[in-house]
């Protein structure tokens, strides 16, 4: 079991080797493929966007059997996604759970969108992650003095961010109770697209 600082700590200096360019030699030869066909030990547990720009494998230079790794589109939390973070926490006694969104994201987009000209073309599907990042949006889009489109997106990405960690940290019973005995931490980031650099920026104990 890795410390929820230490493991912060891994991906932390993983994202600078990403963004330096000096990816280490990934971990996903055969030995490495043998050892996680028996078992698994991830260090971290990240709910991020299904975005394709966003693969956190890479961003955080990490290997085979590292990183237990939820994909959905706005990094929204929906009952299957507490699930998988309670299932990682019980069954591999991870304590570092990471909500990363990025920067111009197209759930965000759409959901603004959808705010300012609400449209019943899209499917039920669709619209439900919609419904769930609009409660977090909400209030920036009828901000007064009005943003403007690039503030509005980007705290909108932030404010999303921070609604998804603040669910997992008081929307499960299971993960209340890690947080309390156990050690376990839920942190907030953003990645960005431009730079490669995650700021993790919600939910970070101590002095950043």
């Amino acid at each position: 079991m890795i410390p929820a600082l230490e493991a912060l700590s891994r991906l932390r200096e993983g994202n600078l080797r990403f963004v330096a360019e000096q990816r280490e030699d990934a971990t996903a030869g055969r030995v490495r493929r043998r050892e996680v066909a028996v078992a698994q030990e991830p260090f971290a547990i990240i709910l991020g966007c299904s975005d394709s720009r966003v693969p956190a494998e890479i961003v955080f230079d990490q290997g085979l059997g590292d990183l237990f790794v939820i994909r959905v589109a706005g990094n929204i939390v929906a009952p299957s996604q507490i699930g998988s973070v309670e299932f990682a926490t019980e069954r591999f006694d991870t304590r570092l759970v990471v909500v990363l969104g990025h920067t111009q994201c197209g759930a965000i987009l759409a959901t603004l969108e959808e705010l300012a000209r609400p449209t019943v073309a899209r499917s039920k599907n669709l619209r439900s992650i919609v419904s769930r990042i609009r409660p977090a949006v909400r209030e920036l889009m009828y901000a007064k003095p009005p943003l403007g489109h690039e503030a509005l997106v980007r705290q909108s990405v932030r404010a999303n961010i921070r609604v998804s960690a603040s669910h997992l940290r008081h929307g499960s019973t299971m993960l209340e109770q890690a947080i309390r005995d156990n050690g376990l931490i839920v942190v907030g980031a953003e990645y960005s697209l431009e730079t490669g650099l995650v700021d993790f920026f919600d939910g970070v104990p101590g002095p950043r």
